[in-house]
C-alpha cells in the first residue's frame, strides 16, 4: 500500500486518513460542505488491457448515498460494457461509465465483501476488446469498513 491516498478527482481539500487496515485504507475528504467516508484497495494482480494504473476498488458513505461501491479499471469501458465482480461463489453484477465500473446493488456488494477473501472482477478490454481481469485483496475490507461507518454514521445530513 502506498501511503498516498487516492481521492476522487473532485475531492475539495486533502483527504485525512482514519487508518490502513491490513490491504485496505479508510479516509474521508469534504466535498461541497459535508463529510464523505470511503476506504479502497489497489489491485493485487491485473491482467489484460494493457499497462494500467490505479487499479481500485473504493466503497464510499457520502450523505446521499451509502455503500457506494465502485471500481476504477485504469480505462474507458466501452457504452453498456458489463464487469463483474466473483467473491467465492458469489457474482456481483457492476454497470459501466468513462473509466469506473458501480455496484448494482451495493449493499450486498459489501455484505459480500465481508464475507471473502479477495474480489476478482472481469469485463470488456478498452474499445470492447479482450478482457481485463483484476484481482483485489478483502484482507482488512471489514475493519476499513467499519471505520468509515463510524466516522459517517448512517443517517447524518
Amino acid at each position: 500500500m502506498t501511503a498516498s491516498l487516492a481521492a476522487p478527482a473532485h475531492a475539495q481539500q486533502r483527504p485525512q486518513a482514519l487508518g490502513t487496515f491490513q490491504e485496505w485504507t479508510a479516509a474521508t475528504y469534504m466535498e461541497g460542505g459535508r463529510k464523505v467516508c470511503y476506504a479502497f484497495t489497489r489491485a493485487s494482480k491485473s491482467e489484460g488491457a494493457g499497462s494500467r494504473q490505479n487499479v481500485m476498488l473504493t466503497v464510499t458513505h457520502r450523505p446521499q448515498g451509502r455503500d457506494q461501491v465502485a471500481l476504477r479499471a485504469g480505462y474507458s469501458y466501452a457504452r453498456n460494457a458489463d464487469v463483474s465482480v466473483s467473491v467465492g461463489g458469489t457474482e456481483l453484477d457492476f454497470y459501466t461509465a468513462q473509466d469506473n465500473a458501480f455496484a448494482r446493488e451495493g449493499a450486498k456488494a459489501v455484505a459480500t465483501f465481508r464475507g471473502g477473501a479477495s474480489a476478482v472482477a472481469k469485463g470488456q478490454g478498452p474499445q470492447g476488446r479482450g478482457t481485463a481481469t483484476d484481482t483485489f485483496s478483502l484482507s482488512g475490507f471489514s475493519a476499513a469498513y467499519d471505520a468509515i461507518s463510524k466516522e459517517c454514521p448512517a443517517g447524518r445530513r
